[in-house]
């Protein structure tokens, strides 16, 4: 049984190791809402929103985040006992969107779970893998820089390098990657940049033995990507386009990809992410889980999704030294040619470290149980 008794919200600013430029624009910090649940019985899980200072990605931003879990998710939290956190989700469902706010306390209370349980996250959710392949996200650079890059973790071992591209930013860096590094697993990432009128250049890049390509067109373009995967061999990945697992059997009823990447803030949390998986696995389509340059918590995350047996591509969990000096768990997340090896620990496997969350931090606001009230400080 979970009861929570507190609920602790960090606000932090993390600055990233690199800039990182993709179609929508340019990182290089993050803006987190962090989420500490304390239950009865001690146990204690995080969780992490993935939103954008902006709504750039999705229209989510981390102040709306903070809001929606002040105004609506404490006071259920606070309220009740859950005997899963599927009878959290379900008790929430008259809530509409917000995905990412709920996954940052739905993720905590699975850590929760699974600490009472006394079993890895992992294993409570169905994982079979003990190590998962892992590839890197690559930003927007100068080509003498994006070849530098390639090279480094190719060297590295990484299983998959992707590459962000936008209209007038595709075929020359590509032309270069595959002059020198002619047989790579790669591909490319649009972040909806493109339209009806760049069909024509996605047959060109149908040319570069690419994996995939990632979410070219905007998001409700269902037709447009139906058309032209059938007129490709590379396959369409959709990302933005998925919000619900309604969106991917939309996606699977119109042929409009062959893949799909799992990002656990866009669909709103594991559960959300379990019931995609058994759409996806039963309509042959692959899964891989991407990335929103998590911290370690959202990355401890996201190493437990692609444990499942249907996420069989390379994700986009590179390692905690890629974005962060220091990281917030112990220890970092670690890659060993281009393998993460899954903690077996209880809960998500990997300790906050309350100390490096405390430097990072703006402020934190707690909310608190006493008898049938519920007081909060910042």
């Amino acid at each position: 049984m979970i009861e929570i008794e507190e609920v602790v919200l960090h606000r932090v600013t993390m600055p990233l190791q690199m800039r990182f430029e993709t179609s929508f624009g340019v990182q290089t910090d993050r803006d987190i809402v962090l989420v500490e649940l304390q239950s009865r019985d001690g146990s204690v899980g995080w969780g992490e929103s993935v939103a954008l200072r902006r709504p750039l990605y999705n229209e989510e931003t981390t102040d709306s985040v903070e809001a929606f879990i002040r105004n609506e998710l404490v006071p259920v939290l606070l309220g009740g006992k859950f005997d899963h956190p599927r009878n959290f989700n379900a008790s929430i469902k008259h809530l509409h969107g917000n995905r990412m706010a709920k996954y940052a306390v739905e993720s905590a209370l699975w850590d929760i779970q699974a600490q009472q349980q006394g079993v890895p996250l992992a294993t409570l959710i169905g994982g079979t893998k003990s190590q998962v392949d892992v590839g890197v996200s690559l930003g927007i650079s100068p080509i003498p820089e994006l070849l530098e890059e390639v090279r480094d973790y190719v060297n590295q071992g990484y299983r998959r390098i992707k590459v962000k591209v936008k209209p007038g930013w595709d075929v020359e860096p590509l032309d270069a990657i595959r002059q020198a590094f002619p047989d790579i697993p790669l591909m490319v990432d649009a972040n909806t940049a493109y339209g009806p009128e760049h069909e024509e250049l996605m047959a060109k890049l149908d040319q570069y033995e690419l994996m995939m390509i990632e979410q070219p067109f905007p998001e409700e373009a269902w037709e447009l990507y139906a058309r032209v995967q059938a007129a490709m061999r590379t396959p369409l990945c959709l990302d933005e386009s998925i919000h619900t697992v309604s969106d991917a059997e939309q996606a699977i009823r119109l042929k409009a990809c062959r893949i799909i990447n799992v990002k656990l803030g866009r669909i709103g949390g594991i559960e959300a992410a379990l019931d995609l998986a058994e759409v996806a696995g039963r309509a042959g389509i692959q899964l891989w889980c991407g990335g929103m340059l998590e911290t370690g918590i959202g990355r401890a995350y996201n190493v437990a999704i692609a444990t499942l047996s249907t996420f069989t591509l390379p994700g986009d969990t590179a390692a905690s030294r890629r974005y962060w000096n220091p990281d917030i768990i112990d220890p970092e997340v670690t890659v060993d040619n281009g393998q993460i090896t899954v903690p077996s620990r209880p809960g998500i496997g990997y300790r906050v470290n309350e100390h490096q969350v405390a430097r990072y931090q703006r402020y934190q606001v707690h909310f608190r149980r006493h008898g049938g009230e519920v007081s909060f400080h910042e």
